[in-house]
């Protein structure tokens, strides 16, 4: 006799949606026809990866055009990482490329260049991921 207390206490608490399908099942007196729940949650949310995690890009300072994508073209700040998606360690790494970029005259401070503004978007800064209060 196979009892419910124990398959409840093997799952985890994601599933706990199934509970009354395990009742169903653990109330026959055979434990053999009992299945194991080893499949994932269906529930849950695929989890986000940043964009140059995905494609495994170092950001260089040397490397403007990419720098540029997270710079705001009218007033040279740097996007945040809830606007960009990106990992805290690679939000890190632009930040500070972008600045190295600046120091050594490679890129603007307060504008985007030119060339730069009609590059594909790597993001939608308008619809954050997480959006801000003043919305």
């Amino acid at each position: 006799m196979f009892s419910y207390a124990i398959l409840r206490s093997k799952l985890p608490s994601t599933t706990r949606l199934w509970t009354p399908m395990v009742r169903l099942l653990t109330s026959t007196s055979n434990s053999t026809n009992v299945p194991l729940f080893d499949m994932e949650n269906p529930f849950e949310k695929e989890k986000r990866k940043c964009i140059l995690c995905q494609h495994n890009v170092i950001p260089n300072y040397k490397n403007v055009k990419l720098l540029s994508q997270f710079q705001s073209p009218y007033t040279g700040r740097i996007y945040g990482k809830h606007i960009t998606g990106l990992c805290a360690e690679k939000q890190a790494q632009v930040e500070l490329e972008i600045s190295k970029a600046q120091k050594s005259g490679l890129m603007a401070v307060y504008l985007k260049e030119p060339c730069f503004i009609k590059d594909p978007k790597l993001f939608d800064s308008e619809n954050p991921i997480r959006p801000h209060r003043f919305e």
